[in-house]
């Protein structure tokens, strides 16, 4: 599914409402999702899921194509919980 599938489901869920409006609110969600994500925050969506930023610490690798070893820097990483409500309804 792409941004566009959802624009389009919330089009047709939400009567009344413009195509562009529908954008506006997508585009609205997806924002304070990334702008709190960007914050270092977790969000949790009750029913969904719960979205957590970790931080990894560099740690010794190797390139694959030259088999040289490397340093992986530190970085942040997104991962995705999904609720019980979420984990049944997906194995129902």
């Amino acid at each position: 599914m792409t941004k566009a599938d959802i624009i389009d489901k919330v089009y047709e869920s939400v009567s009344g409402l413009s195509k562009k409006e529908a954008t506006d609110i997508v585009d609205s969600i997806f924002g304070a999702i990334k702008d709190t994500l960007k914050k270092g925050e977790s969000i949790k969506i009750s029913g969904f899921g719960n979205f957590i930023i970790r931080s990894k610490n560099a740690r010794p690798g190797r390139n694959p194509k030259t088999g040289s070893n490397i340093t992986i820097s530190e970085r942040h990483v997104l991962t995705f919980r999904p609720s019980q409500i979420m984990k049944k309804a997906l194995n129902d």
